[in-house]
Parts: structure tokens; C-alpha cells; sequence
């Protein structure tokens, strides 16, 4: 066993780019930092969907939140995740953009919502989550991710 000094401990390693992507497709809350437009970020907790084939975090949101208004203001944003453990986490940052709020059952946003929603084999449920989707004005935050880094403590 390996004996560290006051304060001291071991040191942290970097995470390849597919342990990154396995590290966000394993984890499904994560905080989501944009920009205030005094510059100030602006973290909030959110519900993710890594998409790693497309390199794309997908985040359902709500119309009136402060999220969407600041990336209308400034589209930068970045995602941190940690592992299970805390000891190991994952950014994602990138340019976000909004898809259109959902309006009416079934369409586009919907099923977009929907898709990162798992299983909903009956559909009278599924019509009813695309419903609320309407009700909770709903859009999506799509953040198309141009850089991943993280570590991870051991």
C-alpha cells in the first residue's frame, strides 16, 4: 500500500476519449454551465442523453427556464459529469442550440423527447407524455460537443 504525505494523495490521470464517452453514456445527471450575460456562469442541475455517435448531449428543458434565455444570449456551454465515485468526471463543452418547443402532441420535438425518454410500450403512455410535453412547453437543448477532457482519481 502506498503511503501519502499530509495532503497529499494520488494524483489524477487523464481519461481517453472513449472512457470519457463511456463516462457520460453511464451517467444520466450532470451539471449544465452557461453564461450569464454579465459573464457570471450559470450551473443547473439537468437530465442528459449522450449521444456518442453524434457527439451530441441532449438536455429536456422548459421554455421559461434561464438556461434556454442565456444560450439564446450566448450558445457556449459545457456539461460536467462525474463517475459513480466522484473520483472521476467528464466535461463536454460546445455550442448548444434549441429546438423548437414542442406545440403539439407528436411533433417533431416530441418525438425528439420522447426518444430520450426509454419505454413507453403501451401507447395510450405515450400519448399522454406527448401531451404533457405540449402542456410543460418543452424544448430540447442539443449540445454539440467539440471538446471532452476529465480525469480520474485512483
Amino acid at each position: 500500500m502506498t503511503e501519502y504525505g499530509p495532503g497529499q494523495g494520488p494524483g489524477p490521470k487523464p481519461i481517453d476519449d472513449d472512457g470519457l464517452a463511456r463516462l457520460l453514456g453511464e451517467q444520466q445527471f450532470a451539471v449544465l454551465a452557461t453564461n450569464r450575460k454579465n459573464g457570471h456562469p450559470h450551473l443547473s442541475t439537468v437530465v442528459y442523453a449522450w449521444d456518442p455517435a453524434e457527439r451530441i448531449v441532449r438536455i429536456s428543458t422548459t421554455a421559461g427556464r434561464a438556461k434556454v434565455k442565456q444560450i439564446r444570449n450566448d450558445p457556449r456551454a459545457a456539461l460536467h459529469a462525474s463517475g459513480p465515485d466522484h473520483l472521476s468526471f467528464a466535461v463536454a463543452e460546445g455550442t448548444a442550440e434549441l429546438s423548437e418547443t414542442s406545440t403539439e402532441p407528436g411533433d417533431a420535438t416530441g418525438r425528439e423527447l420522447l426518444a430520450m425518454t426509454p419505454g413507453f410500450p403501451d401507447p395510450a403512455d405515450e400519448r399522454a407524455f406527448l401531451e404533457q410535453m405540449v402542456k410543460d412547453e418543452r424544448l430540447v437543448i442539443r449540445l454539440y460537443v467539440d471538446r471532452l477532457y476529465g480525469t480520474v482519481l485512483r
